[in-house]
């Protein structure tokens, strides 16, 4: 009997033993869980952040090869530009000294002319020396042509080549230029003017739109024509409705 209590006794002391342990343990347990379950999720959230920061990576470098290629297009374009630039210059050249040989025949000739109609020419002789003198007159003309139109394509080449490297550029315009607006489309906040390459108008260039003496906008060419150009309102610079016959002169006349 007394065997029994105490093996009684010894069952009940291990069982109350055992919840103590258990009672003990389980907070541990618990807070293992716990810190596994925010490894994990910091696990995971470390994963997350890599692979964006490796695709975040990718675009770079594929922004930055594409800004490289740009770049080496945008210098190419520069060179190109500058080459074209220098051969009109030297095309000039080479035409001012031919016309300035040309306009010392001219006035040779004529001086020719004049010294010999008193004198004891013959009519052939002064025929042929008064067609040399038309002939060096147009050639004159023509020479003043061409040095006209390479004048105005070195100034358009050597706009292009400011704007595409220049900062700030401002693009200079005729100071005596001066034209009208001869159509208006507000919805697209366009103008088209009756002044063109002809009149020295380049693109880019800015202009002043008025009537009766006050301003009513500012406009900046987009494109231009033989004899005329389209040109596109500056935001923030239009002070009234355009209309047909405004008057337009250079916002930058060159000097």
């Amino acid at each position: 009997m007394l065997r029994r209590i105490i093996l009684i006794v010894a069952i009940v002391a291990g069982l109350a033993a055992v919840g103590v342990n258990i009672g003990v343990v389980r907070p541990k347990i618990q807070q293992l869980q716990a810190d596994r379950d925010s490894q994990r999720s910091q696990k995971e959230t470390f994963h997350n952040e890599l692979i964006k920061t490796q695709n975040d990576l990718k675009v770079t470098k594929a922004t930055l090869e594409q800004t490289q290629t740009e770049l080496a297009q945008t210098k190419t374009e520069r060179d190109d530009l500058a080459k074209k630039v220098t051969a009109a210059n030297t095309q000039i050249a080479d035409l001012t000294d031919k016309l300035n040989k040309t306009t010392k025949q001219l006035n040779d000739t004529s001086d020719k002319l004049a010294a010999y109609t008193g004198t004891g020419l013959t009519p052939p002789e002064i025929v042929a020396l008064d067609k040399e003198l038309k002939d060096t007159r147009t050639a004159l003309a023509v020479a003043n042509d061409e040095k006209a139109v390479l004048t105005h394509t070195v100034a358009k080449l050597q706009n292009q080549l400011e704007l595409l490297i220049g900062k700030n550029y401002v693009v200079p315009l005729p100071p005596g230029l001066k034209g009208t607006v001869m159509a208006v489309d507000p919805k697209w906040n366009f103008v088209v003017l009756n002044i063109g390459e002809d009149q020295g108008v380049l693109q880019s260039g800015e202009l002043l739109v008025s009537r009766d003496g006050r301003l009513v906008a500012k406009v900046i060419v987009s494109s231009v024509q033989k004899d005329r150009c389209i040109a596109n309102m500056v935001p923030g610079w239009q002070l009234g409705d355009i209309i047909e016959g405004d008057e337009v002169i250079p916002a930058h006349p060159a000097s």
